[in-house]
């Protein structure tokens, strides 16, 4: 990504930008939601999507006294068309709240405009850590990958795994992930002998498989993007390497529970660290798991849909504390410290960093009542980004 041009553009949208906080003298306050429908990381969109869907039908259209009216734009992964799209909902929509964004690009893009225009802008799923200083106005509600690859390699040493090769996608989020994972492994004993980049776009992993087994290591280390796991342990396996006795120990991505039924039984047994499980068993997840199905005809929740739940669950419980107000200041004062009793299990906002802490799960891939699930094992609780 051009940073340079992207700077330039969101100080050109800013011109056109009236100052925030509108939506408290109406009777409605609008969302704008700006998400990945097509493009690169659609699978993204479509799990928001969903839960958008379900949470709607689940708590109605109301908060804080006031009707809630989403409006959906497709930014097409492209973080020119978030700005852009962004501009137009604050300007001409006269949305009071921006939320969504699939990936770190477009979280970034809208970040001065946000902060100029003194919009709430509520992260689903971007997940590198800096981009939270780029506004003052921005929450998050899914996960950092410093706090995810730095459990995962803590837990990694301890467990007897100590030499690996990373995998990861060559953008910002895999550059965090590669590096916290090391230096969590390290800290702990291990040691990562080969740090591999795969291309984002159109990925083919299977030459770095091939380098990464030349190397020997006791495991792989993987992070891709939420949908391109199906796709590595495909080559995984079509390489071999799932018989060499190299372990797959990753990001929750890899095994996204959207997808994991497709990846057959050679995902048995790979394990991961992330922030939900479809069958995490709490009484919460049950009935978002049903509602979630029911809604979007038997689809399965995965992390992105629990975050994304989270995030409109945020903004609910923040329009009730400030009685329908939307504008930045309160609603972000109001948004600070707040507690939810997750899907996923107790999540709440740092009031300092205005960013997740939340638990953190390894877990396992095994096959449950014929169908795979990455099951969690182990419980690391109240995580917050170690990168802040």
């Amino acid at each position: 990504m051009d940073m340079k041009k992207l700077a330039m553009g969101a100080l050109a949208a800013l011109s056109l930008v009236v100052s925030g906080g509108a939506g408290y003298a109406e009777e409605t306050v609008k969302v704008g939601v700006v998400i990945p429908l097509t493009g690169g990381f659609q699978s993204n969109g479509r799990q928001m999507n969903a839960a958008l869907k379900t949470f709607v039908a689940t708590r109605g259209d109301m908060a804080g006294g006031k009707k809630v009216e989403f409006v959906v734009k497709d930014d097409g992964s492209v973080p020119d068309n978030a700005l852009r799209i962004s501009q137009e909902l604050v300007t001409s929509d006269k949305v009071s709240i921006l939320t969504g964004f699939g990936n770190t690009p477009t979280a970034l893009s809208v970040a001065q405009l946000s902060k100029r225009a003194k919009i709430p802008q509520v992260i689903m799923v971007a997940a590198t850590s800096s981009i939270m200083k780029a506004s003052p106005y921005m929450l998050r509600t899914s996960w950092t990958i410093p706090q995810v690859a730095s459990v995962i390699g803590k837990w990694a040493a301890e467990n007897g795994n100590k030499k690996f090769v990373s995998i990861v996608s060559d953008y910002g989020p895999g550059a965090d992930a590669q590096a916290w994972f090391k230096t969590s492994l390290e800290a702990s004993g291990g040691t990562v002998i080969s740090q591999l980049k795969v291309p984002l776009a159109n990925p083919d992993f299977a030459p770095f498989l091939q380098r990464a087994a030349d190397e020997k290591p006791e495991a792989l280390f993987v992070f891709v993007p939420t949908g391109a796991g199906a796709a590595f342990m495909k080559q995984f396996v079509e390489r071999g390497l799932d018989k060499s006795g190299i372990k797959v120990i990753a990001m929750a991505d890899v095994t996204d529970d959207d997808l994991l039924n497709n990846m057959g039984d050679p995902a048995i047994g790979v394990i991961t660290g992330g922030s939900y499980s479809t069958n995490h068993e709490s009484p919460e997840n049950k009935a978002f798991v049903e509602a979630f199905k029911k809604a979007n005809d038997g689809m399965r929740p995965n992390m992105v849909a629990a975050a994304a739940w989270d995030a409109l669950d945020l903004i609910y419980k923040t329009l009730d504390k400030t009685k329908g107000d939307a504008s930045g200041d309160a609603f972000v004062d109001a948004a600070k410290g707040m507690q939810i009793q997750s899907p996923r299990g107790p999540i709440s906002i740092d009031p300092d960093t205005r960013d997740i802490v939340q638990n953190i799960y390894m877990r396992k891939v095994e096959k449950v009542d014929g169908e795979l699930y990455n099951t969690e094992f182990q419980t690391i609780e109240a995580v917050k980004d170690p990168a802040r």
